[in-house]
């Protein structure tokens, strides 16, 4: 699983990035990890380390500054945590990136694969959500569905799609409650959800770390 392949820094436009390509520069997948709130893309790596060797990974920077360092993937909340709409126009944003990576490495970004932590998995479960024919499998960690989905829901847009969910017992930022939930809402879209919950804060716990690694290992 793990490698060594050296991790690389590309700006392109507006965008900051790091990506670590498979040996031969050839991908059997397309892996995009999205950072949470106040995050970077230096902060995603530690869930790359689990992720198969022979994929293209790629962690962009979310486009917006935070008020508390780092940076965000929304500019302004509808609520106290972001609501669907406030992920529209970075989803948007997220398909153009994809579109111009596509032609600058090789792999297959049709369908890829989404890995978000906190804010940034919800901005996953959204994108997969808005553009389930352009994602193959979706892995939210301590995150939450956004609010106002539910119009989205009803129309199934996930059946069949393959989701995890992993969360903290003892998480203070994303409360276990909103995860539960979120279960409960990504199976109502059809998705085939896989969760895990482990007696730890806002990371992933070290068995719903195996949990993910596995998720990731079957095809």
């Amino acid at each position: 699983m793990a490698t060594s392949n050296k991790i690389e820094t590309l700006q392109l436009n507006d965008w900051v990035l790091k990506y670590r390509q498979p040996p031969g520069g050839k991908a059997r997948n397309v892996f995009l990890l999205v950072h949470g709130w106040t995050g970077n893309e230096d902060l995603m790596w530690v869930f790359a380390s689990r992720l198969p060797e022979d994929a293209l990974l790629i962690a962009p920077r979310a486009p917006y500054p935070s008020e508390l360092g780092g940076f965000s993937w929304v500019e302004r909340k509808s609520g106290e945590l972001p609501w669907l709409d406030d992920f529209r126009f970075p989803v948007e944003l997220v398909q153009m990136l994809l579109n111009d990576l596509s032609g600058r490495f090789v792999g297959d970004f049709s369908q890829i694969d989404l890995v978000g932590f906190s804010q940034g998995g919800a901005l996953a479960l959204a994108f997969a959500m808005l553009n389930p024919a352009r994602v193959k499998r979706v892995a939210g960690l301590a995150t939450f569905l956004p609010e106002k989905s539910d119009d989205l829901i009803a129309r199934k847009p996930l059946v069949g799609k393959p989701v995890f969910l992993g969360h903290g017992t003892e998480d203070e930022i994303v409360p276990v409650e909103l995860a539960r939930n979120a279960v409960r809402q990504l199976q109502a879209a059809g998705a085939d959800v896989s969760y895990c919950e482990t007696e730890t804060g806002h990371k992933l716990g070290a068995d719903c770390f195996n949990a993910y690694a596995a998720f990731f290992e079957r095809e």
